[in-house]
């Protein structure tokens, strides 16, 4: 990787990157390591359900609560926590009010899954 962007000289401050994000629901990457990407993303609302049958999907609150919703009930996860959806399992994140999180998934995970339609992210897309 020789584009500057992928070469952080500094710290990253995952607030701060997330506030420069202007669209709700829009991850982008903020660093890599090997093959995974860490992205921002702010969020409010209901997203879709989705699974991701080839990977597990982390989730970091940095800022709100977020409300991973399972087949079995749902998990709030405050600022400060991680908390881990395992590979294949259908979930959906809400956040009652703005959440700004950090997700980490391998390089090229589309955010809707396999799903598709109009919520889907384009990737790749550095702050």
């Amino acid at each position: 990787m020789t584009d500057a962007h992928h070469q952080a000289t500094q710290p990253i401050n995952l607030l701060q990157k997330a506030l420069l994000i202007e669209q709700q629901w829009s991850p982008r990457v903020v660093a890599e390591m090997n093959e995974y990407q860490f992205k921002v993303v702010r969020i409010e609302g209901e997203f879709i359900w989705h699974s991701h049958p080839e990977t597990d999907e982390a989730f970091l609150v940095l800022e709100g609560v977020l409300r991973i919703d399972l087949a079995e009930g749902c998990v709030h996860v405050r600022p400060g926590e991680l908390y881990v959806v395992p590979r294949g399992v259908e979930h959906r994140t809400a956040a009652h009010g703005e959440a700004k999180l950090m997700m980490i998934e391998p390089r090229g995970i589309l955010n809707t899954g396999h799903q598709g339609g109009e919520r889907t992210a384009v990737n790749d897309l550095w702050i």
